[in-house]
């Protein structure tokens, strides 16, 4: 038996609160965490027909990307179709959680996707998130060092960029006088100590700390443990919005502009004027990002697809940046995919239903 929270559980460790936004409005929105979940339906959005096939499909925990909630609600009384959403879900106890900004940070979320489809190669992120970074500096008994330095290594201590269980120790002498009611690893109470320790340091994302904090604790042998927590200026190189990559081979503009379609599944494509180089550095954000264009620029990119451009920013490409408005829809339509396939291998036993319904609400004719 599972509850709401345990799916919580799940999400928050593959998509941490903390990639979040600070505008975005991500997390449960609707429902009691402590429920029984019966079955989870998964869906790009989360409009009323969305809730139907919910009911129908006897799942009452809706995981979608975009939030159906995403200002303040002073109201309740179904006037609008923000409105009849939460009505519809709170009549028939079924819970909304949203990922958003978290899967479009995430070094594996939305930009992954545009990366993988569009075969670009050695990508990295565009805007590295600022900050999200601490530092713990701790000091233990030089026989028993390894044996923590693995425990915070497990936790998530020590992963940066493409590197893992990363670290830095020194060696030294520890010392210490435990008193009358102490009850020391090493020696006796009220007995000078002087012990060979080692200072181990690891970097990791702010989102672990206490489960950082909880594996030194859980493998330190000291009763009273000496340690220090940071927090870190530098930025997260591995998390952040867009990414940037390189085709294998340049291409011709008109060629990449019809490759984009094929690549995406997509009919139309609005662009700025063709600059008349071949595209070989490529970057990506998907949904609204108009505000990286200066990012792309810095980074020489050739080209840059995203969506939600208005008239004035085509001008932006300079006739040095070829922009692509491949669609909101259609640069995170591959993303509800991406949070049912997570799920699925995370609860293979699990009632897990992929939303049959097209949320796009843009139309061509």
């Amino acid at each position: 038996m599972r509850t709401i929270q345990h799916i919580i559980d799940i999400l928050d460790q593959w998509a941490p609160p903390a990639y979040a936004e600070d505008f975005d409005n991500v997390g449960l929105l609707i429902g009691d965490a402590t429920s029984v979940c019966s079955g989870i339906l998964v869906s790009l959005d989360c409009i009323e027909t969305v809730v139907d096939e919910a009911i129908q499909t006897k799942s009452n925990l809706i995981v979608c990307f975009h939030p159906i909630v995403f200002s303040g609600l002073k109201k309740i009384t179904g006037k609008d179709y923000v409105e009849r959403v939460v009505l519809k879900a709170i009549r028939h106890n079924i819970a909304i959680f949203a990922l958003h900004t978290r899967l479009d940070n995430h070094p594996d979320g939305v930009n992954r996707i545009l990366i993988d489809r569009l075969k670009l190669n050695d990508s990295r992120i565009l805007i590295p998130k600022p900050s999200g970074l601490k530092k713990l500096s701790t000091y233990v008994p030089k026989k028993n060092s390894a044996y923590v330095l693995e425990a915070l290594h497990k936790a998530g201590a020590g992963a940066i960029g493409n590197y893992s269980e990363c670290s830095f120790t020194l060696e030294g002498k520890g010392h210490f006088t435990g008193n009358q009611a102490s009850n020391p690893h090493l020696g006796e109470p009220l007995e000078k100590m002087t012990i060979d320790e080692v200072q181990i340091q690891v970097v990791f994302e702010s989102h672990l700390t206490n489960s950082i904090q909880k594996a030194l604790m859980d493998s330190h042998p000291y009763e009273n443990i000496a340690y220090e927590v940071f927090s870190l200026d530098n930025t997260l190189t591995s998390v952040g919005g867009g990414r940037i990559g390189t085709l294998s081979k340049p291409m011709e503009e008109t060629l990449f502009l019809a490759y984009v379609k094929k690549q995406l599944n997509t009919k139309f494509i609005r662009h700025s004027p063709l600059i008349g180089k071949e595209i070989k550095t490529v970057a990506v954000l998907g949904g609204s990002g108009s505000f990286a264009i200066p990012n792309a620029k810095q980074q020489k990119a050739d080209a840059f697809i995203t969506a939600d451009l208005k008239y004035h920013q085509f001008y932006q490409g300079e006739n040095n940046l070829l922009l692509l408005d491949v669609g909101h829809y259609e640069s995170e339509q591959f993303t509800k995919n991406l949070i049912f396939d997570y799920l699925t291998k995370k609860m293979p036993n699990f009632a897990i239903v992929l939303s049959s319904i097209k949320t796009n609400p843009v139309n061509y004719f």
